[in-house]
């Protein structure tokens, strides 16, 4: 599986803009790294390393993420400049305010409660920085942003969380960092129309309220067309593993009918129980091989998951 990469050529949106991120773990850095791929010149400032640590030295930053998964964090870093700084202390202060006079964006990641205690409430950054913005991330909107709270819990409470288990990602995490770096394009965009900076909160809660918005709106419920309902929407088993089935535009339906022999009357064809188990019987039959053998020459859209 390939990285993706924003940038493209001639399209660095963010060339000559600056950005300082103290946000540590996942969705600071992500969103850091997503500005870099638009061009951003883009500095981090992280605590020392923890002192003591089972680990060699070299492994562990003053990031967690450089604990939980030294791949990750280097992912997570490329191209970007990493410097220590103590923001508790005077030194540490001085490092701070030499970078957040250069910087256009800072982005964070602390509790609203933490920014006074190190001089980075938007009052005071505005007072004494009035071009640069703020991209604060915090894990819930408003007065629920002291709550303690981690991508899991966000997906839950947006009943995005079926059965007991684990979401194959961190979704909140991961569309934080989506909305984190649209803050900072509006924040440059109104940067120069206006020559102020502005304050911007990204809540995780809110970017998993926005994945879920296809289920509240009912379009991914199950038993709906999407969640399960249609027999060419569906993940089935196959000879030696599963295929993720997306025939859901009646072209595709029809050349799925034609393919297994299913008479086409119409979309409700696909919503019958006789036609789920005619798609299931026959993708049953079938090795992945075949099946994507297939899906190429009838222009139907599959993706098969073989067994490991």
């Amino acid at each position: 599986m390939s990285t993706y990469n924003l940038a493209l050529s001639g399209s660095a949106a963010l060339d000559g803009v600056r950005i300082l991120s103290l946000s540590l773990n996942l969705p600071g850095p992500a969103a850091l790294l997503r500005c870099r791929q638009m061009g951003a010149s883009c500095v981090k400032l992280e605590p020392p390393a923890p002192a003591a640590s089972s680990q060699p030295s070299s492994q562990i930053t003053g990031d967690p993420m450089s604990a939980y998964s030294r791949a990750a964090y280097d992912a997570l870093h490329q191209g970007i400049s990493v410097r220590s700084a103590n923001l508790k202390t005077d030194a540490g202060q001085s490092a701070l305010h030499a970078e957040l006079a250069q910087a256009d964006v800072v982005l964070t990641s602390f509790r609203p409660s933490a920014l006074p205690k190190l001089g980075l409430d938007w009052a005071q950054l505005h007072t004494r920085y009035p071009r640069l913005s703020l991209v604060a991330i915090v894990g819930a909107p408003g007065p629920r942003a002291e709550e303690p709270g981690h991508d899991l819990t966000y997906l839950a409470e947006n009943d995005l969380v079926t059965g007991l288990d684990l979401p194959a990602t961190l979704y909140a995490d991961m569309a934080g960092a989506l909305l984190a770096s649209e803050a900072v394009l509006q924040a440059v965009l109104l940067q120069q129309r206006t020559g102020a900076g502005k304050f911007f909160e990204v809540a995780l809660a809110s970017a998993a309220a926005h994945l879920a918005q296809p289920r509240a709106w009912g379009l991914t419920l199950p038993g709906t067309a999407i969640g399960g309902g249609h027999a060419g929407y569906r993940v089935y088993p196959c000879a030696g593993g599963r295929v993720a089935l997306a025939a859901l535009e009646p072209h595709f339906a029809q050349r799925l009918c034609a393919l297994i022999s299913l008479d086409w009357t119409g979309p409700e064809t696909m919503l019958m129980d006789s036609s789920h188990q005619r798609v299931a019987a026959f993708v049953s039959k079938l090795d992945c091989q075949t099946l994507a053998q297939l899906a190429r020459e009838q222009d139907i859209p599959l993706h098969t998951l073989p067994n490991s």
